[in-house]
């Protein structure tokens, strides 16, 4: 029997395995919503409220993309059905109002409001993101062909970068008609903006970006606003994502809000408005 001044060690609490004895984290902790079959589901990325996985929908056939949102069980079963119902169907009718208007965004395929699952179009391709990560990895080898390392207007321009302005350009317009029929995206990087595409975007002997469209993806924080500044905060969102990517993105950029500012009207007056968030971004970041 141990003494009071030199009490037995205590053993540390283990932390309880699921049962199949997978690691905790990941998709694998949640159980998929009927009908769908875990074999019939690829992981494709996990956010803060919801799982998104790649299926198939009613036949082999369909493509499509699950986006589940499991219980929360740190919140209250009746609060928690209420907020995962209203924001499927805030993102569900938003997508609905963008195909509507012309705007380019994955249809919806069905939804269960109460199994807390949206099942949308699959979207073959990549990401802007991917685009722009490819261009910047082959920014010494266009250096070492004579091409500088910063794409500006006063000189030729390469058949590559070309076409990496006028998919630029693609995005400027894009993001202008979703602005201009009042639905600001919430998330708009340059990884929820797709180039649709029969291929995933790779360094091909030509090394040009694809050509397709440009397709709004992921509109889980999306709002029907008309406010200018619900617009410009988008925009300073988008920016920063290019700003992270190479300090060389930045012309490119330009272009997206050159054909931006031609897109709708009113559209200045957002990029106006877009120089008042900047100026809040760097206070911010000064002050920490």
């Amino acid at each position: 029997m141990a003494s009071a001044a030199h009490p037995e060690p205590i053993e540390p609490i283990q932390p309880l395995q699921p049962p199949s004895g997978r690691p905790r984290g990941g998709h694998d902790q949640h159980t998929l919503p009927a009908p769908f079959l875990p074999d019939a589901c690829e992981p494709l990325t996990q956010g803060a409220e919801a799982l998104v996985y790649r299926t198939h929908f009613l036949t082999p056939q369909t493509p499509a993309v699950l986006k589940y949102r499991p219980p929360k069980p740190y919140r209250h079963p009746t609060l928690d059905k209420r907020l995962t119902k209203a924001r499927l169907l805030a993102e569900a009718r938003v997508l609905v109002k963008c195909r509507r208007e012309g705007v380019s965004v994955p249809a919806v395929l069905g939804a269960d409001w109460e199994g807390g699952w949206l099942v949308l179009e699959y979207v073959g391709g990549g990401t802007v993101r991917g685009v722009l990560d490819g261009w910047v990895h082959r920014l010494p080898e266009l250096s070492r062909e004579g091409n500088s390392e910063t794409i500006s207007e006063g000189r030729k321009k390469s058949e590559e970068e070309e076409a990496l302005w006028e998919l630029m350009r693609k995005v400027g317009r894009a993001v202008g008609r979703l602005h201009e029929i009042g639905v600001c995206h919430g998330d708009l990087t340059t990884s929820n903006l797709m180039v649709r595409d029969e291929e995933e975007y790779t360094e091909n002997e030509t090394n040009l970006p694809p050509s397709g469209d440009i397709v709004l993806i992921d509109f889980g924080l999306a709002t029907q606003t008309i406010q200018d500044e619900d617009r410009a905060v988008d925009l300073y969102v988008l920016e920063r994502a290019f700003a992270a990517t190479h300090p060389a993105a930045e012309p490119l950029f330009q272009e997206v809000l050159r054909t931006y500012g031609g897109s709708f009207k009113g559209a200045k007056s957002v990029l106006r408005r877009l120089e008042d968030v900047r100026l809040r971004g760097r206070k911010k970041s000064m002050l920490g």
